[in-house]
This record gives structure tokens, sequence and C-alpha cells, in this order.
């Protein structure tokens, strides 16, 4: 069963309702933090972000055909005033709900479809191998992001390029992006940088991750580094389900080695998903 898919009808013949991640993670066969980094990866937005940006989608449509009581409309779509309803629909469209009745003109507007269960159907990958990773210390650069936005990340790639080699203690040659302090409404930390021996002697500007020991299914994205998204969308989406296996709250790795082209952007990354024992 793809959680994904079972999430997306789950919230589009519900969405009337209330809805909880809870709620749609039970009827999706999986827990709460493996359906929003799915569901993430599928969609590029959280599960609870689709699900109002879907309501005031619908509630938009129904302001520009003349709906008559504004507040009526918030409470149907789950708002439990009028000024809770107009702060969102103005963060989403970027009007106020007055403003959308009077024109009765959506053509400027952005609305969320239902998600296409095609578009996020994920490509089969490769077997992963089991393995029980050592721990190891990770200096670099570091930021807060969310299945919603993650923008930053490229440029924390590019801001430890210059370090790398140069990085007091560093041990190897290996390159890693580290996803850490996830939590179930899909936001996490992350950092790009290198192992290092120790912590001492690193300047302020470099950021410190611990690793633990963990066991991980080890995959390989092969290809060009723009296609990693798909990847991602197949391990959470279709390896992890058939699979029986749980995803744990760990430390996700990506690892780049040379086999990685970082002139071209092609070559192997390995993936590396925390999985519960």
């Amino acid at each position: 069963m793809d959680p994904v898919k079972t999430a997306i009808w789950c919230i589009e013949s519900r969405f009337t309702a209330e809805l909880t991640l809870e709620e749609i993670a039970e009827v999706s066969g999986v827990s709460r933090f493996h359906l929003s980094r799915a569901f993430g990866a599928a969609a590029g937005r959280s599960v609870m972000r689709y699900v109002r940006e879907r309501r005031l989608s619908e509630a938009a449509r129904q302001l520009a055909n003349g709906a008559p009581d504004i507040l009526s409309v918030a409470l149907d779509w789950g708002y439990g005033s009028h000024e809770a309803f107009t702060r969102a629909f103005r963060e989403q469209f970027g009007i106020t709900p007055e403003e959308l009745r009077a024109r009765r003109d959506l053509s400027s507007l952005v609305l969320v479809e239902s998600l296409n269960m095609h578009d996020i159907t994920p490509a089969p990958i490769a077997e992963p191998r089991i393995v029980t990773g050592k721990p190891l210390l990770i200096a670099g650069f570091s930021g807060h992001f969310s299945m919603d936005n993650t923008q930053g990340i490229p440029l924390l790639w590019q801001k430890i390029a210059p370090h790398f080699g140069h990085i007091p203690g560093q041990r190897g040659h290996v390159v890693y992006g580290a996803s850490y302090n996830c939590d179930e409404l899909g936001s996490f930390d992350y950092i790009a940088g290198a192992e290092v021996s120790s912590f001492g002697g690193l300047s302020e500007e470099f950021a410190r991750l611990s690793v633990p020991e963990q066991l991980c299914a080890v995959f390989e994205h092969r290809g060009h580094i723009t296609g990693i998204a798909q990847t991602f969308k197949a391990i959470w989406q279709d390896w992890l389900p058939k699979s029986g296996r749980e995803p744990a709250m760990g430390v996700k790795l990506e690892r780049v080695d040379e086999r990685f082209d970082g002139a071209t952007g092609n070559g192997i990354v390995e993936i590396w998903v925390p999985l519960k024992r």
C-alpha cells in the first residue's frame, strides 16, 4: 500500500471534516513520522499544509461565486473566527476574502488542486544494503528547514566547498549532508560538512553534529544529483512500506565520495536511512 496515495485519498474524501496528522497516518498504515517524510518527498510540502491549501482553495471558489457570509465559509473550512480565516487566506493568496468576493475572479490566484496520483508514482530503485553505521563527528554549516522550504540546502553545500580539505581534524575525503532533529510535522536541521576526529580546534563558524551508531538502509542514487528527489520518493513511498521495516528518527545521511563528480553533478550518492532495530 502506497502511504502517500492513501493519504491523498483520505484527505480528498474527508477534507471538509476535521482532520489530524495522526488520523491520516493511521488510515495510511504508517507512523506520523514516516508519512510526513514520504508525503514531503512526493509532494514538496507537509501533509497539513496540503490540507490547509486545499481547503483555502475550495473556500476561494465559494467566495468567487459570491458566498453571502464570509464567516460561514470560514466555519465550513475549519476556521473558528473571521480573523483567523482572513489571516490564513491572505497568507496563501495575498488578498483578503472580502477582496476576492468583490472581484469574483480567480484568475490572479494560484489554487492548489488535488494531487495527481500518477505524478507521485515513484520509479523503482535497487535493493539497499543493511548496515550498522559507526558513530561519527561532522563539522560544517547548518540550517533549519522544513518539507515546505528546502531552498537553502544547496547554499550550505556551496558554503562548505572552499573549506573542504582544510577543516581542522578532517578525516578522509567524504562529504556528508545530514538531516537531524526531524519531527513529525516535517521540520528538520541539516548540516553539510565532513567527518572530523574531534571538535577541538574548530572555529565558532562551524556547526557540529555527533552521529550515533545506527542501523541503516543504504541506497545508491545514480545519475545526476537533480534526480535525487525521485530516489527519496521511492524510498519513502515504495521500499519502506514493502520492506516491513520502520524508519527511525535518527540522522539521515547523504554520503558523497570519489564516485561523484562535483563538476558535472553526475555520479553516485549514498543515502543512509535510519531503521528501527
